[in-house]
């Protein structure tokens, strides 16, 4: 019979990625240490090591975890929307207040992109699997979905909401911010119609 109950190392290790997925989109990659992280996850910073073979390895869990839970959300609105409505309740959500304001919770992708060439290998690659994984999703609920145009305009739209999101956490002006999600919202909905 398979094991299905987590040991007490799982458990642990799962609560250092989470503080480190948390983390990383509230810091960045660089504006994160290792005692930090450990202290976030209620543990000393002598018993990283039991857990990782190094700080990209834990930036690499960190940067797949965030991910993850992003891919995961527009999962499960695309699992509980009428199907012409899924592309819209995405884009809504994504490009909601709510998400501006929500860096350490919200996609990791939008937090952390102009950090991410100056990372190691293995980071970069689990944040790619993720960003994929997101063209993928976006790309199944557009009408021309399975022809080269449908992956061309998942891919502008990922584009369009990631860098609108960026946008829209960085500037210091209220109206700006909005108008930015508003328009972005626009563009993505109007995508849909193709």
């Amino acid at each position: 019979m398979k094991r299905t109950t987590p040991t007490a190392k799982e458990v642990t290790h799962q609560r250092i990625v989470g503080a480190a997925a948390r983390a990383i989109r509230r810091s960045g990659y660089n504006g994160t240490s290792v005692a930090d992280i450990m202290k976030d996850a209620g543990l000393t910073h002598g018993g990283f090591y039991a857990h990782f073979e190094s700080r990209e390895a834990m930036l690499a869990e960190a940067a797949d975890q965030a991910g993850a839970e992003g891919v995961a959300l527009m999962e499960h609105i695309a699992a509980t929307t009428p199907p012409q409505e899924v592309l819209r309740a995405m884009a809504q959500a994504y490009l909601s207040k709510e998400h501006v304001e929500g860096v350490e919770t919200g996609c990791g992708t939008a937090a952390l992109a102009s950090e991410m060439p100056r990372q190691a290998p293995e980071v970069r690659r689990a944040a790619t699997r993720r960003i994929k994984e997101m063209i993928d999703l976006v790309a199944r609920q557009l009408p021309d979905w399975g022809q080269p145009s449908g992956h061309e305009h998942a891919l502008v739209t990922v584009a369009l909401m990631v860098g609108t999101l960026t946008l829209a956490r960085a500037v210091d002006d209220p109206k700006l911010s909005d108008a930015l999600l508003a328009a972005a919202l626009k563009q993505v909905t109007s995508a849909g119609d193709v």
